[in-house]
């Protein structure tokens, strides 16, 4: 891939289990809250769930949409449009001075509309089909997202959807970052969303043994690293990047956050839902983010680890580590931000991504909460408080892994 531009990130949105913005979100990680709370509805106890509790976004939609939006949009969407429209606005983009043709939507989502999927078999089950909403199938289908946004924004660049379950949209940065780098776009709306907080996904992952169930704590369920670790919080949420070239952001004065310097994505071939042990395919997501960075793992100051609180999943992931890093691991500040939002899985890529470029624009990484007792295989220096970073030039990355064994990493440098 020959790159000729710098990449750049002029804004960022999300809403989350921890607020209803990227700022509230940000300072409620830097202040060690948690986002996870008990599920208020009543199909929690009607279906017997194991699992009571969730990190919910939902709860601060509001009023950010019209009553339009809200009918003929899938949770996803609606809180992928929220993200969206706040990164843009931070982005300080005036809309008439976009090519709309170089313009592009790099979108992901893990499921899709389920939400409206399920909602679409209840009515046909219980009501008939004469009684099946119209918007069901733009509802449901896995491209919704990218299109509420591309329509949203004008984008005729081309809107493109990844589903690489918790990987996703960690490759739609890094796909994002190729689309500006080698010149086919000045600007991309890149990130992604979730919206699977419903009986049948909470069901299926408890299923799976993958959910943990501290029922009696549901604000210290997600603990990655910590040896009572006992599954990952599942969450709804959608975080946006504005990427574009860094000679389009500084003719129109942008403020920059930061740099997305490389995109790395491998697959493991090993296992449907457990990664490789070795990590030999993750740790080559990385190089792959850091070559594209010109950069060597020295380089590295920070890394937002996937870290999903699993028994498994968190030593992979510190395999792979070792393997890149070797003895340098022991001077990264490590942060795992699922233990303050949940895992948003196709969402959780973004948000994460959103956090580093937030750590190395004000340097400081963010807590790592309910770390009490760090797995003694796990040899890593983990911040359990903010934790103030180096001036000058720094690099982070930021790591996601998913079902099916997918390995994405983008590479971040300080603007």
């Amino acid at each position: 891939m020959t790159t000729t531009h710098t990449v750049v990130v002029t804004g960022v949105g999300s809403i989350s289990p921890l607020g209803a913005t990227a700022t509230e979100s940000w300072e409620a990680l830097l202040a060690g809250k948690s986002g996870i709370s008990t599920i208020e509805e009543d199909w929690v106890e009607r279906y017997d769930l194991p699992v009571h509790f969730a990190g919910q976004a939902r709860k601060f939609l509001g009023d950010q949409l019209t009553r339009q939006e809200v009918k003929r949009l899938d949770p996803g969407s609606q809180l992928s449009l929220v993200a969206a429209r706040e990164a843009w606005a931070d982005a300080g983009i005036d809309d008439a001075a976009i090519d709309p043709e170089r313009l592009i939507v790099d979108w992901a989502t893990g499921i899709g509309g389920l939400n409206s999927l399920l909602d679409g078999w209840d009515t046909l089950r219980e009501r008939g089909p004469r009684r099946m909403l119209p918007m069901t199938v733009p509802m449901l289908m896995a491209n919704g997202p990218a299109a509420a946004i591309e329509m949203a924004f004008g984008a005729r660049g081309g809107a493109r959807t990844y589903i690489s379950a918790c990987a996703s949209s960690t490759e739609s940065l890094a796909e994002a970052y190729r689309h500006v780098s080698t010149g086919v776009a000045d600007v991309v709306i890149a990130g992604g969303c979730e919206a699977a907080l419903h009986p049948m996904p909470l069901a299926a992952f408890s299923a799976m043994q993958a959910l943990s169930r501290r029922n009696d704590d549901p604000e210290g369920a997600s603990r990655p690293y910590d040896v009572t670790r006992d599954g990952f919080v599942l969450g709804d949420g959608a975080a946006a990047l504005i990427l574009e070239t860094k000679e389009h952001a500084l003719a129109r004065g942008a403020r920059i956050y930061a740099e997305i310097a490389g995109g790395g994505i491998t697959s493991d071939a090993f296992h449907i839902t457990a990664p490789d042990p070795e990590g030999s395919a993750a740790a080559r997501a990385v190089l792959q983010a850091l070559g594209q960075a010109d950069a060597s793992p020295s380089d590295v100051v920070h890394v937002n680890a996937h870290a999903t609180s699993t028994s498994v999943g968190d030593i992979a992931e510190y395999h792979a580590m070792r393997r890149v890093f070797g003895d340098g691991l022991d001077d990264v500040v490590v942060s795992a931000t699922k233990a303050s939002t949940g895992h948003l899985l196709g969402g959780a890529g973004a948000i994460e991504a959103m956090f580093t470029v937030l750590a190395l624009h004000h340097r400081v990484a963010p807590p790592t909460i309910n770390l009490t007792d760090q797995e003694p295989e796990i040899v890593m220096d983990v911040a359990r408080e903010p934790r103030k970073l180096a001036d000058g030039d720094l690099l982070a990355i930021s790591n996601s892994f998913g079902f099916g064994g997918h390995n994405a990493v983008v590479a971040i440098r300080t603007a």
